[in-house]
């Protein structure tokens, strides 16, 4: 029998398999095997503690070890670590093993810091609500952040179309049965799906069990994270896949829609049909970091157009030989798209400013520049002298 098939055996046979648990991160955790640590998966973090499931049981103990300067490394729900033995009084957290994938976001418009919501994500389920119109400004946003990379790992990339290297995201529209017209809930589909090319996105009702099938066979093959503003349907959610209440429900307001707090932290489960999900507390704001490669595939129609522009740093403002503005006339390309993109383009360039000086150059030349032009067309218009 060969040693990498005893390997795989082991593997698959050991404590932390539901949760993830592989060959990779049995090689990651190896130098740490070696000196009498137990390996364990982060289900919850408050306040200086986290919950580390392990072989042995899950273990309450303090990460004063590995709290770092950058808020990008601090522990979070999902991360893969390595911890004090069985009996050590109090137990400590001594390492993290390097992050797969992380969905991260940034923690204000005025800042450059990024908040990591959750690590080591094989899908990223967006949920969006059937019982408000659909904000498609702020699915293109999540995809964006959810597309990404950032911190300087291999953080949520992706190949072409098949989402092979990074997690995978996904659409799920909640609250279903509250759209009974099966054409209308259709249209609804097809509008998202546009907004989110390439993405699966699929309606789904905790109340009637539509779609949560479909997603559960989706989710099963990985760790998942459900993303989504209060109100979202996101505990509803998690309730139905697990198959018992886990997550306390709040109902929303009527008159708009919104709902409460009702998740206060991030929880790590094992569903019951395979998989992991992490639940999160609704989302007030979701501010981009480092997500240019994001906005880019979100926006993939756009960014295919601006390669035969004439210039090729083409603004698709006024420039001639736009094919972006080309398309915009024809029809073919919704100005709701491109005043999108526009928004999305500027605020990353913002954020991603704040830390890069060179880039702060660059846009301040380019504003410098957009000044200029637009002062010496104001000027030509008047029948002034463009000095």
């Amino acid at each position: 029998m060969s040693s990498s098939f005893l390997s795989a055996s082991s593997v698959s046979s050991h404590p932390l398999a539901v949760y993830g648990w592989d060959e990779g991160w049995e090689a990651e955790f190896a130098p740490y095997a070696e000196q009498g640590l137990l390996p364990g998966r982060v289900a919850r973090v408050d306040r200086g503690l986290c919950d580390v499931i392990t072989p042995a049981g899950t273990v309450r103990a303090d990460t004063e070890f590995v709290v770092p300067r950058d808020p990008m490394k601090v522990v979070c729900t999902g991360d893969w670590v390595a911890v004090d033995p069985e009996g050590s009084d109090p137990l400590y957290v001594r390492t993290l093993l390097p992050r797969r994938t992380a969905f991260v976001r940034s923690t204000s418009s005025k800042r450059s810091e990024g908040q990591v919501l959750a690590t080591n994500i094989d899908y990223v389920v967006i949920c969006v609500s059937l019982a408000v119109e659909l904000d498609l400004g702020r699915i293109e946003r999540f995809l964006a952040l959810a597309m990404s990379s950032s911190s300087g790992e291999a953080l949520l990339h992706n190949a072409a179309d098949s989402w092979e290297s990074g997690a995978q995201p996904l659409v799920v529209l909640t609250k279903a049965d509250l759209v009974p017209d099966a054409t209308a809930l259709s249209y609804l589909v097809q509008d998202v799906e546009t907004t989110a090319p390439g993405v699966q996105v699929l309606p789904v009702s905790s109340l009637t069990g539509e779609g949560t099938d479909v997603l559960a066979a989706v989710v099963s093959g990985g760790t998942s994270v459900l993303l989504g503003v209060s109100g979202a349907g996101k505990s509803t959610l998690a309730n139905t896949l697990l198959g018992e209440d886990a997550m306390a429900v709040q109902s929303t307001r009527d008159v708009d829609g919104k709902g409460r707090h009702t998740t206060t932290t991030r929880n790590l489960l094992v569903l019951p049909g395979g998989g992991v999900l992490i639940d999160t507390p609704g989302l007030r704001g979701v501010g981009l970091f480092d997500a240019g490669a994001g906005v880019g595939q979100v926006f993939s129609e756009i960014e295919d157009l601006a390669a035969d522009c004439r210039f090729h740093d083409c603004a698709h403002e006024s420039e001639p030989g736009c094919a972006v503005l080309a398309a915009l006339a024809d029809g073919s390309l919704p100005e709701r798209r491109l005043d999108s993109y526009r928004k999305l383009v500027r605020e990353n360039q913002r954020i991603v400013a704040k830390t890069d000086a060179r880039l702060r150059a660059e846009i301040r030349r380019d504003w410098k520049r957009k000044h200029a032009e637009g002062r010496a067309a104001g000027e030509a218009k008047r029948g002034g002298r463009v000095r």
